[in-house]
């Protein structure tokens, strides 16, 4: 029985007896107090008056003190009825059977990820998981949270493993479990799920790097830490000793790289076009997008004049990922690298770039070991005598998003041509931040999202937009003709980027390239024209590996 009606139930039976006491005792009061005789029947309709706060019949005056005071506190008592007790006792019954009643027991599908307790870090893997066309069942103890999650449409059991073991039918179900609660609560569902059978493969993410060999011990498959995961990220936007004088840099499929390079002040492409630029052709990359205003283009014009700081992202190799950098951003800074925020992310960027070997200074509210300048990231003179405008990177390494906002604004204020990268905890901010001046913007959500894709689907998905993708497909309708004859981009929107060929992955190509029999081509492309190529050339899909 839930908690409220068992409340409703307490007060149907509370109430009728609070009446007859009360009467009884008005009985009593106006035949010692007052010398006057009410009957019983009397007594309880001037209880039920007075307690429902709706009037008097005919008595309404009294003479005695003690009488008087004892009517005050019954009409006390009667406020409280309507103040409190309908409110408490009576709305939140209402409340329940509105709402609906939240499932309690594992679903009738089978083949589900399920996902225990949600939360920022797994918002895009779910969204991910659901285009993909998977299942996704999540198993949550907050009931507000499971409620809201309902009310969206998503496939949810509420119950609370504090007081009940999980439900057996649901473990052995699902064909992958990913574990997101806090460290010891995951530590306990991955053990109790071991124990109820289940076989498949278990993902648990853990706030403290100590506490992934304990899960490992209770059953894990694996376990990663999103927070340092994602500092790394942070690192390398920020330095150019990782990223090869390109910020972003990441690789695919082994011979294939992704960067995000921004227009420098000083180069050739600020102030041109794509198309004048010719970029593909002097530097073999491939642009398949670019930031404007913290949104993500997948199509950029390429008629568009390149303004200063903006992000194309590009894809090629890593000579001719390099080269593009070269042509966005001619000049290597300079400099320490300067950390706003030493929470367990800001420290950990510290860490890592000092291991790196470069210079940095970190800028934190609080005095401590590892803080260099104490001190308010929102003041600019604060910012200026950190060094912000000599440093080559600011990393905003804070906690929430609304300082982080708020922090990206006064630091490009204060220092116009330095690039700033943000640390975003909700996926949903990154344009926001972006549209305050940050350069680059990395969301907890994609980084986890991007590593437990990779682990559950197979598939490389770009952490710059989860509606980016890099497929391949066959070379179906596309024999013996050049890449520039099969007008691949006109017709889908998708770029090759590469061509596998025998043993091989070509990453130099041009538009002069012609198509064998047996290449299969790596597309990036936005889903929907992925879609649109199978459409357009049925029969060229095939499994990713």
């Amino acid at each position: 029985m839930s908690s409220s009606r068992r409340r409703l139930l307490l007060l149907i039976g509370a109430f009728p007896l609070l009446l007859v006491i009360i009467a009884l005792l008005y009985m009593s009061a106006m035949t010692h107090l007052e010398g006057e005789t009410r009957g019983f029947w009397q007594s309880l309709e001037w209880a039920a008056e007075t307690l429902t706060t709706t009037g008097y019949g005919r008595d309404a005056h009294w003479r005695n003190p003690a009488m008087i005071l004892f009517v005050v506190v019954v009409q006390l008592v009667g406020m409280s009825v309507a103040f409190l007790v309908i409110p408490v006792f009576v709305m939140p019954y209402f409340e329940e059977r509105f709402q609906g009643r939240l499932p309690h027991t594992a679903p009738k599908f089978s083949d589900f990820v399920l996902i225990y307790r949600f939360g920022p870090a797994i918002s895009t893997l779910v969204d991910l998981l659901e285009r993909a066309g998977h299942r996704v069942v999540i198993l949550e103890e907050d009931e507000p949270v499971a409620r809201r999650l309902h009310e969206r449409g998503r496939t949810v059991v509420y119950a609370n493993l504090r007081d009940d073991e999980p439900d057996a039918e649901l473990l052995i179900r699902a064909r992958a479990i990913i574990a997101n609660g806090d460290d010891d609560d995951n530590g306990a569902f991955v053990l109790a799920a071991r124990q109820a059978g289940f076989k498949g493969e278990i993902i648990a993410m853990a706030e403290e790097p100590l506490h992934r060999r304990p899960m490992m011990l209770a059953g894990a498959t694996a376990v990663y830490t999103p927070k340092h995961i994602q500092a790394a990220a942070l690192v390398s936007l920020a330095t150019e000793r990782i990223a090869q004088r390109v910020a972003g840099l990441r690789q695919l499929r082994g011979k294939l790289r992704i960067a995000e390079l921004r227009v420098d002040a000083g180069s050739e492409l600020a102030g041109s076009t794509l198309r004048k630029s010719d970029l593909r052709r002097r530097s073999g990359a491939t642009v398949i997008g670019r930031w404007r205003g913290g949104e993500f283009l997948e199509h950029p014009d390429p008629d568009e004049i390149l303004a200063v700081r903006s992000i194309l992202v590009v894809v090629g190799s890593e000579r001719a990922v390099t080269e593009a950098g070269a042509m966005a951003t001619p000049l290597q800074r300079e400099g320490p690298v300067l950390v706003v925020g030493y929470g367990d992310v800001g420290a950990k960027v510290a860490q890592i770039l000092r291991d790196m070997g470069k210079a940095v200074r970190v800028l934190d509210r609080v005095a401590q070991d590892g803080v260099d300048i104490v001190g308010d990231a929102l003041d600019a003179a604060v910012l200026k005598r950190a060094g912000a405008a000599e440093a080559c990177a600011v990393v905003l390494a804070v906690g929430n998003d609304a300082t982080t906002l708020f922090a990206t604004a006064v630091a490009r204020d204060a220092v116009a041509d330095v690039p700033i990268v943000a640390r975003v905890q909700r996926s949903e901010n990154v344009q926001r931040i972006h549209l305050a001046g940050a350069d680059f913007g990395l969301s907890l959500a994609e980084v986890a999202g991007e590593i437990l894709a990779h682990k559950l689907l197979g598939e490389e998905w770009l952490s710059l937009a989860q509606r980016v993708k890099l497929v391949r497909v066959g070379a179906v309708g596309l024999v013996g003709k050049s890449l520039r004859e099969g007008r691949i981009g006109q017709r889908t929107g998708c770029a090759v980027v590469a061509i596998e060929r025998e043993d091989d992955v070509l990453v130099e190509i041009s538009d002069g390239m012609v198509v064998q029999a047996d290449d299969r081509l790596c597309l990036c492309a936005a889903e929907d024209d992925v879609e649109r190529y199978y459409v357009e050339f049925p029969g060229s899909r095939i499994a990713v590996s």
